[in-house]
């Protein structure tokens, strides 16, 4: 399981155990992090970078079920969605050399946290609370935050996720104040330098 070992205090973030560097060259790379941390813009702009497909899942499942998110929990309720989700992740994470953006959940699946840890590099996109509700304020695909306080919400949603993103983290970034294009190009520029033979 890859930990946190050292950090680079030029970037503020994890860096990967050096032996699981040199097989990243033709992992996938997924994206994991809570909503509103930029995964489906990052995600984007790295796999232009790096040459590679792109796969955002919350798009992909709505592209298959030919509804959007908030209608497969209405209709299925967050266990359907997940079931969903895990099938969709065993699916695409089989293929290489891939950017996949996952959804915030993805990670409260034991299932789904092994096929991240073994069939790819893991970047963790962390962000601020503040940057959170600020970015997701009236965004009404996100099933999860129709509630009457979203702050609290979200504070809970950190509180049984953030653990869990950090164990299958190989590599920590903060989103919080920073263009996504300068994010990819940093996880770009670090994934291609110590990936070179």
């Amino acid at each position: 399981m890859p930990n946190a070992t050292r950090q680079d205090p030029t970037r503020h973030v994890t860096l990967l155990p050096p032996k699981r560097w040199g097989l990243a060259r033709h992992m996938n790379i997924f994206l994991v992090g809570p909503m509103g941390a930029g995964k489906s813009t990052i995600g984007r702009h790295l796999a232009k970078r790096l040459k590679r497909d792109f796969f955002d899942c919350d798009i992909e499942l709505t592209d298959r079920c030919g509804v959007d998110v908030p209608t497969i929990f209405e209709y299925e309720g967050e266990a359907g969605f997940r079931q969903r989700e895990t099938q969709l992740l065993d699916e695409l994470s089989q293929q290489h050399n891939t950017v996949i953006a996952t959804g915030g959940g993805v990670i409260l699946s034991e299932q789904n946290r092994k096929m991240l840890v073994e069939r790819g590099l893991v970047i963790y996109l962390r962000v601020t609370l503040d940057q959170q509700l600020k970015r997701t304020s009236g965004d009404r695909n996100r099933p999860l935050l129709q509630g009457t306080d979203p702050r609290k919400i979200l504070e809970k949603l950190r509180a049984e996720r953030e653990p869990l993103y950090s164990v299958v983290a190989d590599h920590v970034i903060d989103t919080s104040d920073k263009p996504p294009q300068h994010v990819a190009r940093a996880v770009a520029k670090l994934i291609v330098q110590r990936t070179q033979p």
